[in-house]
């Protein structure tokens, strides 16, 4: 005989949540990835969290370009740009030059799955850290004179000392395109790059159909940063046409005829065309 069955619902633990995720998870021993919840629950880019958990995962020698990340990822070189940028200022990656026993210098990425973190003592060494003499290290200590200059450096110039006709191709880009609305700081800071292709030859027309050109359906990222991915490279100048004019065929001097005395443009003296043709028609008769 089989035995009974109920439709009714089991009874769910006393101790689960009324709301929320409810885990269930698995144990495992191997093809896994340790992550602390610092990092993994890290407010702001979600794909700044997924290239850190992805880097983690790597074992070591992989490449970690942004050619490399881009060929794992869907997102683009902007925004697997920023990710790396963002866990280079938060302390989990840091990019060094150093120099091989061969003599070459390359660039090492080191990941570091606690900022700032001790390496671990049962695992690999960590990166030494690079030691500069103490005279070379107060030499390089930047004035204040210095450092005011590099923070006029990278501060956009104001929106009134930029160049007029920059701006008003980058404001007319969202008569084309309504979501190309910029800021004036950055309407300010992609104005100089404008400016530069405009000097190079490039038209105003030339320039919006550029900007415009092929853009994505949906914007990951503001479209000040689009369009500064596009102007990165100034164009060549336009090659420059010589300014002497071209060189006119030298003009006979006037003559006159020595048979009808008639004026004629001839480079020696003689006689006409009308009067060499009758020395020619009495000569044959």
């Amino acid at each position: 005989m089989a035995d009974p069955q109920s439709n009714a619902r089991l009874r769910a633990d006393a101790g689960a949540p009324t709301s929320g995720v409810i885990h269930v998870r698995t144990r495992l021993t191997a093809d896994f990835t340790v992550l602390s919840n610092a990092l993994a629950q890290r407010r702001g880019s979600a794909v700044t969290v997924g290239v850190a958990a992805y880097i983690s995962s790597l074992p070591d020698g992989s490449p970690v370009t942004i050619t490399a990340l881009c060929e794992h990822f869907s997102e683009g070189e902007i925004l697997i740009s920023r990710a790396l940028r963002e866990l280079e200022v938060a302390g989990y990656l840091e990019r060094r030059r150093e120099r091989t026993p061969t003599g070459q210098v390359r660039t090492r990425t080191y990941f570091y799955n606690v900022p700032g973190g001790a390496p671990n003592p049962d695992g690999p060494a960590g990166p030494p850290k690079p030691r500069r003499p103490r005279k070379q290290r107060a030499a390089t200590v930047p004035t204040q004179a210095e450092t005011q200059a590099k923070a006029g450096a990278q501060t956009p110039a104001p929106l009134s000392k930029a160049d007029p006709q920059a701006i008003a191709v980058l404001t007319a880009l969202r008569r084309v395109d309504p979501r190309l609305i910029l800021s004036g700081q950055e309407a300010a800071r992609l104005a100089p790059a404008v400016t530069e292709w405009l000097a190079a030859g490039v038209g105003a027309h030339q320039i919006t159909e550029y900007l415009t050109a092929r853009l994505p359906a949906q914007f990951l990222a503001r479209p000040a940063a689009v369009l500064a991915y596009r102007l990165k490279e100034t164009p060549l100048p336009t090659p420059t046409r010589s300014t002497e004019p071209p060189a006119r065929p030298a003009v006979a001097p006037m003559r006159n005829c020595d048979g009808c005395d008639r004026g004629f443009r001839a480079a020696h003296p003689g006689r006409c065309r009308d009067c060499r043709s009758q020395d020619r028609l009495c000569a044959a008769g």
